[in-house]
């Protein structure tokens, strides 16, 4: 992946993966069509697995203004495409990385984790301030 096609990637890839965790709670917690009436009460009414892929879904989502943010500032202000491409993969792995923490319950590097993916964007952030 190189130039702009890969930054689109980049970014859907982010804009898909919250999905990916609410398939896997709506699966688990045992999603009918008829729970599609209102599915965020479904939801919020699961426990184990299934609460904690929905939790893994909102964060997933909670994440994405900042990362598409400096995405795309980067982008606008000409930082290295290979600075924006291994910043961007090594959120989307950490972010991978703490949905499978949050489905295996494993809180302390779940937490760890996180805070490498919120890093990724902070420092592609600084990194485009400096180019200013």
């Amino acid at each position: 992946m190189q130039g702009i096609s890969g930054i689109i990637y980049l970014i859907l890839a982010a804009c898909l993966l919250p999905y990916v965790f609410a398939i896997i709670a709506k699966m688990t917690g045992g999603f009918k069509p008829h729970d599609n009436q209102n599915p965020r009460e479904f939801l919020a009414k699961t426990t184990g697995l299934a609460a904690r892929a929905n939790a893994a879904q909102q964060n997933s989502f909670e994440g994405l203004p900042v990362f598409i943010a400096a995405i795309l500032m980067a982008e606008y202000m000409v930082v290295p495409q290979a600075i924006i491409m291994n910043l961007g993969i090594a959120y989307l792995v950490f972010r991978v990385l703490y949905g499978i923490c949050y489905l295996a319950n494993w809180a302390t590097l779940r937490s760890i984790i996180w805070l490498l993916s919120l890093l990724c964007p902070i420092f592609l952030l600084v990194i485009t301030v400096k180019m200013t």
